[in-house]
This record gives C-alpha cells, sequence and structure tokens, in this order.
C-alpha cells in the first residue's frame, strides 16, 4: 500500500508558479486612506504594474472622482495633465499627483476622493487577482 502511495505521489503534476501580470492603486498596502482637512502638500498616490520585465510600453487610464463635499481648486489640485500613466521598459510604478490645498469640510458631505484604474494597453488584470479586484481604486477620504 505505502509503495502505490509513493508511485501515485511521483506521478502528481508539479504546481506551476503564479505568473499573472496586474495593475494596481494603494498606500502602504490598503486602499483605503485619510488626510487631514489642513494638509498642504503635493501627494503621489502611486499605480503600481505587477509582472515580469516589460519590453514595450504599457499606458494605464484612470479617473479622480470627488465626492460632493470635495471641489478641485478648493480642496485640491489635480497635478498631473492626462488621464494616461505611461509605463515605458523597466518602469513599476507611476504616480498620480494630487495637491492637497487646507479648507473647512462640511462634516455631512462625502469628503472623498476616489484614482479608479480604468483601463490599460495590455488588458492586464485590474487590482489584485481573484474575484474581488482589491487595489483596482483608491479611496482617499479628507477629514
Amino acid at each position: 500500500m505505502l509503495v502505490l502511495m509513493v508511485i501515485a505521489a511521483c506521478n502528481k503534476d508539479e504546481v506551476k508558479p503564479y505568473d499573472h501580470p496586474f495593475v494596481h492603486i494603494h498606500v502602504a498596502n490598503e486602499d483605503t486612506v485619510f488626510v487631514r482637512f489642513n494638509r498642504k502638500d503635493t501627494v503621489n498616490y502611486n499605480v503600481y504594474y505587477s509582472g515580469k520585465l516589460q519590453f514595450e510600453p504599457m499606458d494605464v487610464k484612470y479617473s479622480v472622482v470627488a465626492g460632493n463635499g470635495l471641489q478641485e481648486g478648493r480642496d485640491y489640485k489635480l497635478i498631473n495633465t492626462s488621464d494616461t500613466l505611461h509605463f515605458v521598459q523597466g518602469m513599476f510604478e507611476r504616480p498620480v499627483r494630487i495637491a492637497w490645498l487646507e479648507s473647512p469640510l462640511a462634516p455631512q458631505q462625502n469628503n472623498s476622493l476616489t484614482i479608479r484604474i480604468i483601463s490599460n494597453s495590455k488588458n492586464y488584470t485590474i487590482g489584485l487577482p481573484g474575484p474581488d479586484k482589491l487595489q483596482s481604486s483608491l479611496v482617499i477620504i479628507k477629514n
């Protein structure tokens, strides 16, 4: 009986390593972060490519959506001039740059800013692999 088990174990298929490229966004591995209402600096919120070194460039399209409590020019300023991030060979992260402006908040309103990855030119997975697609967007809550 033991000999049969050893033979059966030797015939098992080897497990192939997971090698599926994906694009995601996070801060310290979190997909929701907070900034103070009186913050006055520029922050890079990086979009990451996770996969093997690419030899052809890749474009990643994203959107920035403000809740009804935030207004561009009053609460923040989007520094990027395009809604596309260009990843060249050897590039594994690109920033969405936001300048935070000090302003009072209406606590009953939605004071969030969401950066959402929309697509990429390689059709790689958006967000972490899996059904939940974690880290496909980053929610920044100003409080």
